[in-house]
């Protein structure tokens, strides 16, 4: 995973706030590098969309099992426009998920 790329400083994205939204998976037994290859192909799609400010994907060092996402949209209506796009259907909704012991998710208003 290292599409993280980005035409605008941290500082960029955060301004003017937005729907922060944090989530933790962790993956079954035997299935993080599959759910690895699924994030690399699905990141760079994801960074792309209209809505997005910040969208950041990591692993974790001491568990690769354990993922956690970073999220940054513009407002509730991106949101759900990320939830509805063709890629997240294709590599979120219709192969990651199935590959999971633990999905936790959040939101939060950015200060």
């Amino acid at each position: 995973m290292n599409h993280y790329a980005t035409q605008k400083s941290l500082s960029d994205a955060v301004d003017g706030g937005g729907l922060l939204v944090v989530a933790q998976w962790e993956a079954k037994p035997g299935e993080a590098d599959n759910i690895a290859g699924i994030l690399d192909r699905f990141l760079p799609e994801a960074q792309r969309e209209e809505g997005v400010k910040l969208f950041l994907i990591s692993r974790a060092t001491d568990n690769p099992a354990q993922f956690l996402f970073y999220e940054l949209f513009r407002d509730e209506a991106a949101f759900r426009a990320h939830q509805d796009s063709a890629h997240f259907k294709t590599y979120i909704a219709g192969q990651a998920l199935p590959l999971l012991a633990k999905r936790e998710r959040a939101q939060y208003g950015m200060l």
